[in-house]
């Protein structure tokens, strides 16, 4: 009965719901494909802008197919989890040049793409094609662990199994698009995580946690990510042409594909200048005769989500600056904005402090 009810509800609820979004409206499965990969793990305030800038750039999945590698990732730069850059561009390549351009039009040849997922594959299938798939992502196990009270950990085998039966049971086949649309948007809009909006709720009347008074605690996680702490130091190279060596970070590590400055990585914060002084002579066999020490950043942080990032810049200038590997390249002031930088670098430029002279 609940179950009826639910469905009932919630198309009805969403019938009242605009929510004005670039994407909603598109039947193609590529805007639907690039929303879904922008949206995974990211807010819709924060991918909004990322999506209407790859859509300029990039109208057709051939475009995106042909674009450099370089390209892509400067347009993500701050979207975070550059894995799904990184399989977009392989998807794209793919669909472009074995597909003809053209998606596939069934969940399984869907779920066979880099970077597509059960749950994506099951957004395009529907949303493109209208094929009878049930999305379950976040906003879904967190409504459905809600409204009938589920107390499994969602992330245990058996939490997941009653979560993904549940959505197919709820679901409504004749309504594909419609029910999935509308099932995400009352997860990001009334069941939300924090501040829910029971007071108005379409369920209210039959909710399994606002009756048992569980909805701070549903749903239940087993696993608490363990994260830990990494130390950076971000060495600014600047030759007497006022060129900067930047590298590409090509190790499997956060941020593979993007540029740094040269990097040293300690167990600990960097806080004196001997020890810093000490790992430039180790790290990259330079003498104190060898440069001028210009300044020493305070910490940047940035919290991912395995990992805490505690970050400080040296900016240091040499008569002219060797080039160690094919990673590295020596680009002037200008040019620094053609290439993509993970966020705490971004943070760091855009703080304009890359001219600043500060002797410590």
């Amino acid at each position: 009965m609940n179950k009826d009810l639910f469905r009932h509800n919630l198309l009805q609820w969403h019938q009242q719901i605009d929510r004005n979004l670039p994407w909603k409206a598109s039947k193609s499965p590529y805007f639907i494909w690039l929303s879904e990969i922008m949206l995974q793990q990211t807010r819709i305030a924060q991918a909004t802008p990322y999506y209407l800038k790859f859509v300029e750039a990039f109208p057709t999945v051939h475009d995106l197919a042909n674009a450099s590698e370089e390209k892509v990732f400067k347009l993500w730069e701050g979207l975070g989890y550059y894995s799904r850059a990184r399989n977009l561009h392989a998807t794209a390549k793919k669909v472009s040049q074995e597909m003809n351009g053209v998606f596939p039009d069934n969940y399984k040849d869907l779920l066979a793409l880099k970077g597509i997922g059960p749950y994506t594959a099951a957004a395009i299938a529907s949303f493109a094609y209208d094929l009878p798939h049930p999305v379950v992502d976040g906003n879904v196990f967190r409504v459905l662990s809600r409204v009938f009270k589920i107390e499994e950990a969602i992330d245990s085998t058996e939490g997941k199994k009653i979560i993904q039966a549940m959505a197919e049971a709820c679901f409504e086949p004749k309504q594909a698009a419609a029910y999935n649309q509308a099932i995400m948007d009352f997860g990001a809009m009334v069941c939300t995580p924090k501040n829910v909006g029971c007071e108005h709720c379409e369920m209210q009347s039959f909710c399994g946690a606002y009756h048992g008074k569980m909805v701070d605690i549903l749903p239940k996680k087993t696993k608490k990510i363990k994260k830990r702490d990494r130390y950076f130091l971000f060495v600014i190279i600047e030759d007497q042409d006022g060129c900067f060596l930047i590298e590409k970070r090509t190790k499997k590590d956060i941020w593979q594909g993007l540029f740094q400055f040269p990097l040293i990585e300690n167990e600990q914060a960097f806080e004196d200048t001997k020890a810093i002084k000490k790992a430039l002579r180790q790290n990259f066999n330079l003498k104190q005769k060898d440069f001028d020490w210009l300044y020493l950043t305070d910490t940047f942080k940035q919290t991912l989500s395995h990992q805490y990032i505690h970050a400080r810049f040296l900016k240091i200038k040499m008569k002219k600056v060797p080039l160690s590997n094919d990673s590295q390249l020596l680009i002037n002031l200008k040019e620094l904005k053609n290439y993509g930088f993970p966020k705490i670098i971004d943070w760091f430029l855009k703080e304009k402090v890359l001219n600043l002279v500060f002797i410590p």
